[in-house]
């Protein structure tokens, strides 16, 4: 029986992590240790509350005094590092709290888990990494997918401050024997993205005619990873990773941003077609007049350094670990349109900023 702690846990892949954890794991404990930032959100957590094996902790991982207690107190054998600043226009515009979250903040963490877990020896102790494709750069058309071996060329402040960590996690276990393991992931979506992110904050601008604004040309590449088959590769390093490793995992799922904004609103418009209510609740969208959705795309004048193309080479996972994404893009994505039409309250309350503490 495994006692976790989970950084981030309230914020979009975190909590669905614990969700996850929480059903396929009877009779683990789970901490949640998160700062509640403006994307962080204990609803996104309503549904364990009920679980005698759950706990959420409102504070943050630069607390290193705090982590050392939660590690004692509740004798943490394995920490899921989610915690992260990881929008990369906020990095553009304010890059100073991605350096404290993600590189101090996973410095603050390491140094509690080596500091508590040295007393009580290392053996059975396991510190998983989350990161992200960013770190590699970005590639050409034509340019082998990201793998394990891929050089670290960040572009943004974000992925210059999960490189920093990423090589923090593995200076930590080749230094002090600490029982790391690392994952590197394409673009996550599925429930509780926050409405910031691409699919999320087109969804929601469809259901409000709104305009979809579309970088550039909107050609640039993305990997797509329903958050399910993510947080199963997590699982799946857990459980028999070796310990030292990092591990890709991708959706196998390239696509340009401006078809993936066309499959959203091909979706969305076959949703009012076979639901004749929608159009009464969400009276703006051109969906419920006749008109396809995808009248609303708006191409803007292109973010600075805006990578070209990610792709993830899920081989070593595939090989070692025998993982393998479970959802299309097209049935990942129905099923997550679905879910934000059936939470309406939750992200009408993160837009209005009622519905988040």
């Amino acid at each position: 029986m495994s006692k976790l702690l989970v950084t981030g846990g309230a914020g979009f892949i975190g909590s669905n992590f614990v969700h996850y954890w929480l059903q396929q794991h009877a009779g683990d404990s789970v901490v949640v240790l998160d700062a509640l930032t403006y994307a962080g959100n204990k609803h996104n957590l309503a549904g364990c509350q009920g679980n005698a094996g759950f706990l959420f902790v409102h504070g943050s991982i630069n607390d290193q005094a705090l982590v050392e207690s939660l590690l004692t107190q509740h004798v943490i054998d394995t920490i899921v590092h989610f915690a992260a600043e990881s929008h990369v226009d906020r990095s553009i515009s304010g890059p100073d709290a991605f350096i404290e979250t993600n590189v101090i903040g996973t410095h603050s963490l390491l140094k509690a888990a080596r500091k508590v877990w040295t007393q009580s020896g290392f053996a059975g102790k396991r510190f998983h990494h989350v990161s992200t494709d960013e770190v590699y750069g970005t590639l050409g058309p034509d340019d082998p997918a990201f793998s394990e071996l891929t050089p670290y060329a960040p572009n943004s402040p974000y992925a210059a401050s999960k490189a920093a960590s990423d090589h923090l996690v593995r200076a930590y276990h080749h230094t002090y024997g600490l029982p790391v393991t690392s994952s590197n992931c394409s673009n996550n979506y599925g429930p509780f993205h926050f409405p910031e992110k691409l699919l999320p904050l087109c969804l929601l601008n469809i259901l409000q005619g709104k305009p979809l604004p579309i970088y550039g040309d909107g050609m640039q590449i993305r990997d797509w990873l329903h958050v399910a088959d993510h947080n199963r590769g997590i699982d799946l390093i857990l459980q028999k990773g070796v310990v030292g490793e990092s591990y890709n995992i991708g959706g196998n799922n390239e696509w340009a941003n401006l078809n993936t904004v066309k499959l959203l609103c091909s979706i969305v418009d076959e949703l009012f077609a076979e639901d004749d209510t929608l159009a009464n609740r969400f009276p703006h969208s051109p969906s419920g007049h006749g008109k396809s959705a995808a009248t609303l795309i708006t191409f803007v004048t292109d973010r600075p350094g805006h990578d070209t193309r990610y792709a993830i080479n899920a081989d070593k996972i595939t090989r070692e670990l025998g993982y393998r994404p479970l959802m299309t893009f097209q049935s990942g994505l129905y099923s997550t349109v679905q879910w934000y039409l059936q939470n309406e309250p939750w992200w009408r309350g993160i837009q209005d900023q009622s519905y988040r503490y």
